[in-house]
């Protein structure tokens, strides 16, 4: 029986780890095993109490979907955002020290400075502009201080789980004629759907073929937008008549600086993983589809 811990289970990543797991009986070919916790059942600020919780119970995989990600109250909450960012990542590197265990952790294009032209590889340098951006740049350092430690970049997540940019424009163009969103900042939207699939899809490579390759990863969805357009994009989709009217970014100030380009060159795990990403407007749709 192969074993996996999956962390914050009830954020959008964590909630379509859960829904594939739950409704794919035919995603290992292996027995496989998956606890799903939150905070409510793992603290994992708790250093005392995870080291016994890990000593107590053998994980083969650790899937670290744990994050804060309110990305402007972190601006205010220094203090909240690194010990969930860093410091339990940290506490969950000490507890399997020694261990075979694979983690899998995941970040954000936060921790880039937007500053590129071309799509960031993974060995581009880093220079988070916010205080969200710093955190997740420490919790990558202590993950990848465990030996068997595989970290994946992501971008612009939204699920039919939880809070998120879809879900909210979603709401807003229902509701209202017209809506103001920036048009000068550059990415490409993750559907979590697509991105729970893929790290399975790692786990089951290393299950069945022993292939887990440690190091940074870049996912998306492929393509590249602007928050207007995916807002465009969704209100067409929701048949919605709302006006979106495109703005800078001085227009909508916001406590963190966002990055003005965060599009991630996916080449990497594509070519070592072998991982087929969609486009994200075929993403969109399935989206739509589960809402």
């Amino acid at each position: 029986m192969i074993n996996i811990l999956v962390t914050g289970a009830n954020g959008q990543l964590g909630s379509e780890l859960k829904s594939i797991y739950n409704n794919n009986i035919d995603t290992f070919k292996k027995p496989v095993s998956i606890e799903f916790t939150d905070i409510e059942t793992l603290d994992l600020s708790n250093s005392i109490f995870l080291k016994k919780f890990l000593e107590d119970h053998s994980f083969d995989f650790i899937i670290n979907c744990a994050a804060y990600t309110n990305v402007d109250l972190a601006e205010t909450e220094k203090e909240k955002a690194f010990e969930i960012n860093a410091s339990c990542v940290k506490n969950i590197v000490e507890s399997i020290k020694g261990k075979k265990t694979k983690l899998i952790h995941i970040s954000t294009d936060y921790i880039f400075d937007g500053e590129s032209h071309i799509p960031y590889t993974e060995d581009m340098p880093t220079n988070p502009q916010s205080v969200y951006g710093n955190t997740k740049l420490e919790g990558e350092k202590y993950a990848l201080k465990h030996s068997n430690s595989l970290v994946i970049r992501t971008s612009w997540l939204y699920s039919s789980f939880g809070k998120n940019f879809a879900k909210t424009i979603y709401k807003l163009c229902k509701e209202r004629e017209e809506l103001n969103v920036v048009f000068d900042q550059i990415g490409t939207p993750t559907y979590a759907a697509d991105l729970a699939n893929s790290i399975l899809q790692i786990v089951n490579q290393s299950i069945n073929e022993n292939r887990f390759i440690p190091g940074i990863y870049n996912y998306s969805n492929e393509g590249v937008c602007s928050w207007f357009d995916f807002a465009q994009a969704i209100a067409e989709k929701a048949y919605s008549k709302c006006k979106i009217n495109p703005i800078i970014s001085e227009e909508y100030p916001t406590a963190a600086k966002r990055p003005f380009y965060s599009v991630l060159n996916k080449s990497k795990i594509k070519s070592v993983y072998q991982i087929s990403i969609p486009h994200w407007q075929k993403s969109l749709n399935n989206f739509f589809k589960a809402m």
